[in-house]
């Protein structure tokens, strides 16, 4: 009697071992590994629907470096911020703007990064804090839910004593099978019984083997508004020129 089980059935109980021994810092940190490659470049389009149910469109281009530490956004359209650039470093805590109508180079203060984004439900914190997860939050994994017939883990994160943060904590559901954090929710810096908004990312596509989800929407909870981001098209691990991440760079 051949007592040999099926290749396939082999591979899914490990598949299934695996996650059910993973705790939660493991599996932040292939969440971080994931959301942070070397390099990356990507063309966007970000649509701002305001309280009043007014919108706002953007397109830009942006680079990351250093696994997320280096990140610079530069807008296209519309006209008024034609571009307009964005520096963002370490982890956005030093943060330059440059304005093409004045040619000038502004450095914001730090505790600019907890500011919106050209008016989006996205703090520049959130474009550019790269290792942020493992960083400045402990991770703690809760019973693992179901999200658009997906197996997800569900992660809970509470910042930590000596982190300045923006949030309290956060709940994070990531697919299973890729480690995509399909959604997110952000807790008030003060009050972390108070929802603040919550991150969707969906339409996950295969780009250059790395699972990219390609649509993301922030939704605020107490500005009763959202923000939809779309990348039109992206490249990880191009060779980047190490001046684009400079003053110079920056008025390009």
């Amino acid at each position: 009697m051949n007592l040999k089980k099926p290749v396939l059935f082999v591979s899914l109980l490990s598949l299934a071992c695996t996650a059910r021994d993973l705790t939660g810092p493991q599996i932040i940190q292939k969440v971080n590994d994931l959301m942070n490659p070397e390099s990356m470049w990507a063309a966007a389009k970000m649509v701002i629907q305001t309280t009043s149910g007014q919108e706002r469109t953007f397109t830009y281009e942006s680079w990351s470096g250093n696994h997320g530490e280096k990140n610079l956004i530069r807008y296209k359209e519309p006209a008024r911020v034609r571009g307009q650039a964005t520096l963002l470093l370490d982890y956005a805590d030093n943060i330059w703007m440059y304005f093409p109508r004045t040619q000038r180079v502004r450095k914001l203060a730090t505790h600019a990064k907890k500011q919106k984004m050209e008016g989006s439900d996205f703090s520049y914190e959130d474009m550019g804090a790269g290792n942020a997860f493992i960083d400045d939050f402990e991770s703690v994994r809760l019973d693992d839910e179901e999200l658009d017939g997906q197996r997800c883990f569900q992660i809970e994160m509470t910042r930590k004593k000596d982190s300045d943060i923006s949030y309290s904590k956060m709940i994070m559901f990531v697919r299973q099978d890729n480690f995509v954090p399909v959604r997110i929710v952000y807790y008030d810096e003060n009050h972390p019984d108070e929802l603040l908004k919550t991150l969707t990312q969906s339409d996950i596509r295969d780009i250059q083997g790395i699972p990219t989800a390609m649509k993301i929407t922030m939704q605020s909870e107490s500005d009763k508004s959202e923000t939809r981001m779309e990348l039109l098209e992206v490249k990880y691990n191009p060779e980047l020129d190490p001046v684009l991440f400079t003053e110079r760079g920056l008025k390009q």
